[in-house]
C-alpha cells in the first residue's frame, strides 16, 4: 500500500498509462489552436485583398441610363461593370449597348495615396489610351486619354449604388449612367 502512495505522490496523482492519453488531447488541442490560426490568415488575407481604394466598387453592377452623340442625339443604353480590386490596383470593365449603340470599356488601374494611373481600351472602337486622376474610397475623376480622344470620367460610389459620368471630345459626346449591385 505504501508503495501505491508513493507512485500517486510521485506523478502527482497521475498513472502513467494516463500520460499517452493527456499527450494525445494535448495534441489535438495544438492541432485545433493551429487550424483557428490558419483560418483567421486566410479570413485576413482576403480581406486584405479586399481592402484599399477600390473596394467599395468590388463586384458585379448593372443598370442604365443615356448616351449623347455629336449629333445631339440621346439614346438610353443598359450597362454592366464588373470591378476586381486588388489592394492598390483594380480590374474593371463596363459594358453598356443601345438599340443602335454599343461599347465595352476596360481598364487596369493603380492608386497611390489619391492619385489614380492606368491604362484602358474600348474594344468595339479599337482604341486605347492612358488613365490619369484623384480619388478614394470608391470616389474618383479621372481623364481617359489617347491620340485623338479625351474623355472626363467620373465614378461615384456609395453602398449598393454607383453613378457613372463621362463627357468626352468626339463624336461620343458623353455618358449618364446608374448603377446597383
Amino acid at each position: 500500500m505504501e508503495h501505491l502512495q508513493a507512485y500517486r505522490a510521485a506523478g502527482d496523482g497521475k498513472h502513467r498509462a494516463n500520460k499517452p492519453i493527456e499527450a494525445c488531447a494535448r495534441s489535438r488541442r495544438l492541432l485545433i489552436a493551429a487550424a483557428v490560426l490558419f483560418a483567421a490568415g486566410i479570413v485576413t488575407s482576403e480581406s486584405k485583398a479586399q481592402s484599399g481604394p477600390f473596394a467599395p466598387m468590388a463586384g458585379s453592377w448593372s443598370g442604365g441610363g443615356t448616351v449623347s452623340l455629336e449629333d445631339g442625339s440621346t439614346e438610353r443604353i443598359r450597362c454592366r461593370a464588373k470591378y476586381a480590386p486588388i489592394g492598390p490596383t483594380m480590374e474593371m470593365t463596363l459594358t453598356c449597348a443601345s438599340d443602335a449603340y454599343k461599347f465595352i470599356l476596360s481598364a487596369s488601374v493603380q492608386s497611390a495615396g489619391n492619385a489614380i494611373t492606368g491604362s484602358w481600351s474600348e474594344a468595339s472602337r479599337n482604341i486605347s489610351g492612358s488613365l490619369q486622376g484623384r480619388g478614394s474610397g470608391g470616389n474618383f475623376e479621372v481623364v481617359a486619354s489617347a491620340a485623338s480622344f479625351n474623355a472626363n470620367i467620373a465614378l461615384r460610389t456609395s453602398g449598393n449604388k454607383q453613378t457613372v459620368t463621362m463627357r468626352a471630345d468626339s463624336q461620343f459626346r458623353g455618358a449618364n449612367i446608374s448603377m446597383s449591385r
